[in-house]
């Protein structure tokens, strides 16, 4: 069995944080969903557990970060192309979200990213498939 990531987020509002990632394509796993949490589908492994603040707290004794002072994880997802990560940007500063940076072009990768509704930052990129290859 593959392992799976399942990166859990705390939200504050969960229907306003399913219309927004709705948006961007992605769907939701129904089995895992109720009135708490949401289990939104990435990729073939790759989950992300969004959790209502009050939820998400019966899991950590730690505080929730205040995003809008401080970030607790970059969440990286890789696109097959610059124009897919252009796209994912806009889509999401349409759904309600925003930029915290200017995209960058480092010749073999290209990078831009998202806030979400709660302020959790998403970066996005593309890296050059002769890159990868030389690194391996």
């Amino acid at each position: 069995m593959a392992t799976k990531i399942f990166v859990n987020l705390p939200v504050k509002d969960l229907n306003k944080s399913v219309q927004f990632f709705t948006k961007l394509g992605y769907e939701f796993n129904p089995q895992f969903t109720d009135e708490n949490a949401t289990c939104m589908i990435v990729a073939e492994d790759i989950f992300v557990m969004l959790l209502v603040e009050k939820y998400f707290k019966t899991f950590t004794p730690k505080e929730i970060c205040d995003t809008t002072k401080s970030a607790e994880v970059l969440v990286a997802l890789s696109f097959e192309s610059r124009a897919e990560v252009d796209a994912i940007v806009a889509k999401a500063i349409a759904a309600g979200g925003s930029t915290y940076n200017e995209p960058k072009d480092h010749g073999f990768m290209y990078q831009h990213g998202f806030q979400d509704l709660d302020g959790h930052i998403w970066e996005v990129f593309f890296m050059e498939p002769s890159a990868i290859e030389q690194a391996a």
